[in-house]
């Protein structure tokens, strides 16, 4: 999917312009003068159209003139996960992330693709977390319960649509 961003000049008397690439955004903002003659330097970046998973990961990191080029590099090598990974540990976490810098496999958070902290309760039950359980005891279980306890860990979001749960470590 193509992305479009916009250049928002700081300056009031000069007009902002579309664009889908830094090389596009290069051969605007050179051109680009302000009622008075004057050259415009200055831009706030904003996300005007593209996926939802690429808009939450612009907003959590804070697009800006200074990383529009690397975001929009992200934008189409990175996988689905690894941007939710970004936008949950920067956005919701509060991480901090060097976009040329920092690898996303050493961020310490833990996304689970679920729909409440009950249905991780009863995923987490299901996979033995809490030991095996007898099956005439399983009815005795309180989902509910454990869902509260977690919780104190894990929280509940919604990035691009999807409900998803994450701890940060």
């Amino acid at each position: 999917m193509t992305i479009t961003l916009f250049a928002q000049p700081y300056d009031i008397c000069a007009t902002g312009f579309f664009f889908i690439s830094a090389e596009e955004y290069d051969e605007k903002a050179k051109t680009l003068t302000n009622a008075h003659g004057d050259p415009v330097e200055e831009f706030e970046i904003q996300f005007i159209d593209g996926a939802q998973i690429d808009c939450e990961m612009a907003k959590a990191v804070g697009i800006n003139q200074a990383n529009f080029r690397r975001l929009l590099q992200m934008f189409e090598e990175w996988d689905d996960h690894e941007k939710i990974k970004l936008a949950i540990a920067v956005g919701e976490c509060g991480y901090a992330f060097d976009l040329d810098g920092d690898d996303i496999d050493l961020l310490d958070v833990d996304i689970y693709e679920e729909e409440s902290l009950r249905v991780l309760a009863i995923r987490f039950v299901e996979d033995g977390l809490f030991d095996d359980i007898p099956e005439h005891l399983q009815s005795y279980i309180d989902h509910d319960a454990i869902a509260r306890d977690l919780g104190v860990d894990y929280t509940e979001t919604v990035i691009a649509g999807a409900r998803l749960v994450y701890r940060c470590g």
